[in-house]
Parts: structure tokens; sequence; C-alpha cells
């Protein structure tokens, strides 16, 4: 009977592990985060988290897509929330690459920032989330910022249909504390966060860094085996202008 409640024990512990595996530290975002967008690349391997703009517009990070890609949208709304006549399909979009626009700088540089454009409008009751068009700043050091995510899957393979969320504080970020590689960054566009107890995992990355109930940053880290205990994320203010000259010049 001992070793039967061992192994009991054991299965509950990997479960509760499995079902973990996204942002850690997270709970429920209750009314919170409606505005959130789950991306999924259409061939497989690829898993993030976006935020709806407005009826035609979301912002990801860019490694999150650069290919076809499926998003779905009002996870986080509950069934009496939903608009009527929204059915599931009506809430999901098949984006191909030609509706993804990937920051470059002078030198042509890519940035790990992305603005995708829906094929069409999703219904006007979906929540979006804000930004400062005009003055946005970084949060001070120390400053709590909201974060959130799905990660890819629920323990035994369950889809997840809901972002959870967290609060982390703005920190100073590390040598190795950047985006990928292939993404050009700097201390002007990067700002990271550290909160013990609280990690973005595989799955999370593209989601929304929200201050203040606006959108500030987006995450950019991208672990595959281990969640990240420093969480680096773009800083959204350096691109405020290309973001709206983006969405004016291709509506």
């Amino acid at each position: 009977m001992k070793l039967y409640f061992y192994f009991v024990l054991l299965d509950a512990a990997a479960a509760s592990a499995a079902i973990e595996k996204r942002i850690i530290g997270s709970e429920s975002c209750n009314s919170n985060r409606q505005y959130h967008v789950q991306i999924k690349s259409t061939q497989g391997g690829k898993t993030c988290g976006g935020a709806l703009l407005n009826t035609r517009w979301v912002i990801t990070a860019s490694h999150c897509a650069e290919q076809e890609v499926k998003l779905k949208f009002a996870l986080n709304l509950k069934w009496y929330q939903k608009p009527l006549k929204i059915t599931v399909t009506k809430n999901e979009q098949t984006i191909p690459i030609k509706q993804q626009f990937t920051f470059k700088d002078e030198e042509g540089k890519a940035h790990d920032i992305m603005l995708i454009k829906l094929s069409k409008d999703v219904s006007p009751k979906l929540p979006t989330i804000s930004y400062d068009k005009t003055g946005c700043t970084r949060p001070e050091k120390h400053a709590n910022v909201e974060i959130g995510g799905t990660g890819p899957k629920e323990a035994r393979g369950k889809p997840v249909n809901k972002a959870t969320c967290a609060t982390t504080q703005i920190s100073q970020c590390g040598e190795n504390d950047k985006p990928n590689s292939n993404y050009n960054s700097d201390e002007t566009t990067v700002m990271c966060g550290f909160k013990p107890g609280v990690e973005s995992c595989f799955g999370d990355a593209g989601s929304a860094v929200e201050y203040e109930e606006k959108l500030h940053g987006l995450i950019v880290s991208q672990p595959v085996d281990n969640c990240a205990q420093h969480i680096v994320m773009l800083d959204i203010c350096p691109y405020i202008e290309w973001m709206e000259k983006t969405m004016k010049e291709n509506s």
C-alpha cells in the first residue's frame, strides 16, 4: 500500500509540473488579458502569444512567426462575454507571411518585434490593449509589470485555452539577457524582469508586458528546455512611430 501511494504521489507531481509548463508563478487572469492572442505555426514547432491592438492588427515577437501561423482570439473571455454570432472558427485566422511586418532599422537589421495584419476584422467587441502613442517611456527599475502567456500545452497534451497572469519587476539586464542573435538589440530597446518564483517558459514569447494597464513591451525570452528566471522583454517605446506608420500604410 505504501509503495502504491508513493507512485501516486510521483504521478501527481509529474502532472503538476506539466501543468506549470508556462508562466511559472502565475494565476488566473480573471477579467484581465482578454486581448491575448495565441499564435501557432501551421507547420508545428512554434507556440507564442500576442496582443490584439485593434480589429485588424496584432503585435508579437518576430521570432514567433515569419512563416504561416494560426491565430486564436478571445481565449480569456467567458462564454457569456463573447460577442453574439462569434463561433470558434470566427475566432481563428490563418495568416500568410506577406501579412507579417518585422521592424528593420536603418542598417536593414531585423528587431524582434512584429505587426501582423489580420485577413479580416475581428469583432469590435473583442477587448484590445492600448499604448502611449506620444510620450511613451519605459517603466523604471523595480516597477511592477504584468506578464502572461499560455505555454504550449497542459498535462497529458490537453490544449491550453486561456492565458495565465503574473507580476514581475523591472531589473538590470545581464550581458546575456538579449533577444535571439538573429535580431538586433541594445540597451535602448531591451528591458528585463526578475522576481523570485516567476519565470517565462516556451510558448510565452510574444506576449504583452503590461504597465499601468497599457502595453509597454513584449516577452522575447525563448527558452526551450528550461524556463527563464530573468525575463527578456522588448520595450515598445522606440517602435511606436514605426507601429503607427506600418498600420496606416497597410490599412
